[in-house]
């Protein structure tokens, strides 16, 4: 009898690290019990910078807030002395406010008539130079260069360009290039190339749509520069399809080097089948070798190497599946998740409703599937719901699906608040520390 299969298995399992325990660090702006929010205080967008050191979110009134790293690693002592003062040698990391500035203000396009909010929908650090922090911000229609310079209080922040009348549609993507020179811009059908240093001019290299717009069969929702390589792109679609693209290979690239998406199963398509396949974020592994995406129900991985479906599957929203009619009925169905991926490439996680949200292990042999609360006790809620890997829909042999509460209620067994939604989060680029949005209120978790 071979039980070489069952063997290695259990060496996978075995070699899994072990489930992180999630522990509160600071919150910023938290609400006191009942208090009302102002719909321009809610956050719309986190993102830490490469080093760690600095985080930014923007919110709905166009604000981008900055938050500077204050805990110091070394504690200016050697290792021996520190463990002889029993002092401790690795804290959690703490972050101060530093400084806010108004970003964006509403606007008027007088062309079409409407009003622009000034909702900051995006935001991305650049490459830091002579001491000077830099990052790109964006509403629907524009976006903006800011310089952020150290004073002796705070961080000074000059605009240092605005790349403006570019889009048609609503700008749901930025990302900046490996290059430190070009970053891209998407909206619902086009793609744009921009140079950091030229604001009146861009180049359209990815563009679906018809002649006829009556033909329109999917938009982009989401678009990312590989981390390293600079003439390769990924954007994702309504469909539910990834894009791979390689700039070297014409100046449109409107036809893709790669393509990822997970096939239908037979019998299962649904009046909500479209609309739960939109994907609403994908995110580059720091390698490259991977790319996770977040649709309405699930969060996937997908290795840029293998087109055949997703290597994992991790169910998000299954219990959700029995209210769908409900949930298009109020729009809870098209609300957009982001998803994160850690430093290592060793978790993935992403938001849901009553403020949890989710981090999952993808290493092979994982079974860490847990639920957080955003509040001052994330493990509140916490809910180990390990199963038994299980072949995926795609056609590889290794993929697996799991992570799934069929219970239809949250993990305290009350109904999910469907107001209360962890849209935006990021994961430090080093260590295992998250940042979460949950209304006005900025949650921090470390482990």
């Amino acid at each position: 009898m071979n039980g070489g299969g069952s063997e290695e298995a259990a060496e996978a399992v075995a070699a899994a690290p072990v489930p992180l325990e999630w522990k509160f660090a600071q919150v910023f702006g938290e609400r006191t019990a009942g208090e009302e929010v102002q719909e321009v205080d809610i956050i719309s967008a986190i993102e830490f910078d490469r080093t760690g050191d600095h985080l930014a979110t923007g919110d709905r009134g166009g604000r981008v807030v900055l938050f500077e790293r204050t805990d110091k690693r070394d504690h200016g002592g050697n290792r021996r002395d520190l463990e002889r003062m029993d002092f401790p040698i690795i804290r959690h990391p703490e972050f101060r406010y530093k400084t806010e500035f108004q970003s964006h203000e509403p606007e008027f396009d007088y062309l079409k008539s409407l009003e622009i909010e000034e909702k900051i929908n995006k935001i991305r650090w650049c490459q830091a130079a002579n001491g000077a922090l830099f990052l790109l911000s964006t509403n629907d229609k524009t976006i903006k260069f800011w310089k952020l310079t150290s004073s002796e209080i705070s961080l000074v922040p000059r605009c240092r360009r605005i790349y403006a009348h570019a889009h048609d549609y609503h700008i749901n993507s930025i990302s900046n290039n490996s290059d430190g020179e070009t970053f891209i811009s998407a909206d619902d059908l086009r793609i744009n190339l921009w140079n950091l240093e030229i604001s009146n001019q861009s180049f359209n290299i990815v563009d679906v749509k018809p002649a006829n717009m009556e033909d329109l069969t999917e938009v982009i929702t989401s678009a990312e520069f590989h981390p390293t390589h600079c003439n390769i792109l990924a954007y994702s679609s309504s469909r539910g399809s990834i894009r791979l693209v390689d700039m070297r290979q014409s100046a449109l690239c409107d036809s893709h080097s790669k393509l990822f998406e997970e096939q239908e199963v037979p019998g299962s398509r649904s009046f909500f089948t479209e609309i739960i396949a939109s994907i609403s974020d994908i995110k580059f592994a720091k390698d490259g070798r991977y790319i996770l995406s977040r649709d309405y129900m699930t969060l996937k991985l997908w290795d840029i190497n293998m087109d055949s479906g997703p290597v994992s599957t991790f169910q998000v929203h299954e219990n959700l599946r029995p209210k769908l009619c409900d949930l298009y009925e109020n729009d809870s169905i098209f609300d957009k998740f982001e998803c994160c991926l850690s430093g290592d490439g060793l978790r993935v996680a992403t938001g849901s409703y009553s403020n949890l949200f989710r981090v999952f292990g993808c290493s092979e042999g994982s079974t860490e599937a847990t639920t957080l609360e955003a509040s001052k006790n994330p493990m509140r809620k916490q809910v180990q719901t390990p199963s038994r890997p299980s072949r995926s829909l795609g056609t590889l042999s290794h993929g697996f699906r799991r992570g799934a509460d069929t219970s239809g209620v949250d993990t305290n067994g009350n109904a999910f608040d469907f107001t209360t939604k962890l849209l935006h989060l990021a994961w430090h680029p080093t260590e295992n520390s998250l940042a979460c949005a949950a209304s006005n209120s900025l949650y921090m978790y470390y482990a």
